[in-house]
């Protein structure tokens, strides 16, 4: 129970931190500066709270209640937080994609989160190196190297973190049908569901900033073979759930839609 109590403590930490590095850049810098800072706040209290929870749910034998309750309200306070941050590789590249934002802000934005997932690892190294808990002491013993985070095959893998991007990019395209005050509350739990379904496989990461800074550095696989599962598995995931919603089912509804009319039409005249 200390163990646990010391992680949140940790987590504690890193939420203020990123959120005085919020309010700084909200206050000191201007225009896409304050946005860029804002990305790399959310980004690293994003990989670094999981960075210690991944170290706490491999080290204690959690209830899997009350680890799917962990990530439940880990996951609200995120979203209440990140001030609309996506903290996600794939956000950027749809922002870009859409004509909502210039490649060049795209890159650095991705170039940001990227960065920021670097600076959590050695974060948490330089916290986990402080002894403050025996979790933290038995993985310094082993040098804070992680294994292989895969409970499956390399394509078992891939298509869980596809399927994740699939289901969580369709709940941010449909979330707008919900009242204001379920929003978060329905993400997070579509979080916790993808967590508990594809954990065991994957991770269920589906996002490629978090999993470059959580994932990659563990030992089992290749660096391509990590690019496969964690990069395309949910950038692809994502992409195929816009081309569903956005695409094909406007274009098949419309095209229904015309034989139906065709179908009144022949009828109205041999009448």
């Amino acid at each position: 129970m200390t163990d646990l109590w010391i992680s949140f403590s940790v987590l504690g930490l890193v939420l203020l931190l990123s959120e005085l590095t919020r309010r700084v850049a909200a206050r000191i810098f201007p225009g896409d500066y304050q946005i860029y800072l804002l990305e790399a706040a959310c980004t690293f209290q994003l990989c670094s709270c999981t960075h210690e929870l991944k170290l706490l749910g491999e080290s204690v034998q959690l209830e899997p209640h009350i680890g799917l309750t962990i990530t439940y309200i880990v996951t609200l306070i995120h979203l209440a937080t990140f001030r609309g941050a996506s903290c996600n590789a794939s956000g950027a590249l749809e922002s870009f994609c859409r004509g909502n934002s210039s490649f060049r802000s795209a890159l650095v934005l991705i170039a940001f989160q990227f960065g920021a997932g670097v600076a959590a690892q050695h974060f948490v190294a330089v916290v986990w190196s402080l002894g403050l808990s025996d979790v933290h002491l038995r993985h310094q013993r082993f040098g804070f190297r992680c294994f292989d985070p895969l409970g499956g095959t390399v394509l078992e893998a891939a298509a869980v973190e596809l399927a994740c991007g699939f289901i969580i990019q369709a709940a941010v395209m449909h979330i707008h049908k919900l009242d204001e005050r379920l929003k978060a509350h329905f993400i997070a739990a579509v979080i916790t569901g993808l967590v508990f379904t594809g954990g065991s496989i994957s991770g269920a990461i589906f996002n490629p900033v978090l999993a470059f800074s959580v994932q990659f550095p563990c030992s089992g696989h290749t660096y391509l073979e990590y690019c496969f599962v964690y990069w395309l598995g949910p950038i692809s995931g994502v992409a195929s759930c816009i081309l569903l919603f956005e695409k094909i089912v406007p274009f098949l509804s419309g095209k229904c839609t015309i034989r139906l009319d065709v179908t009144a039409a022949k009828k109205q005249k041999t009448q």
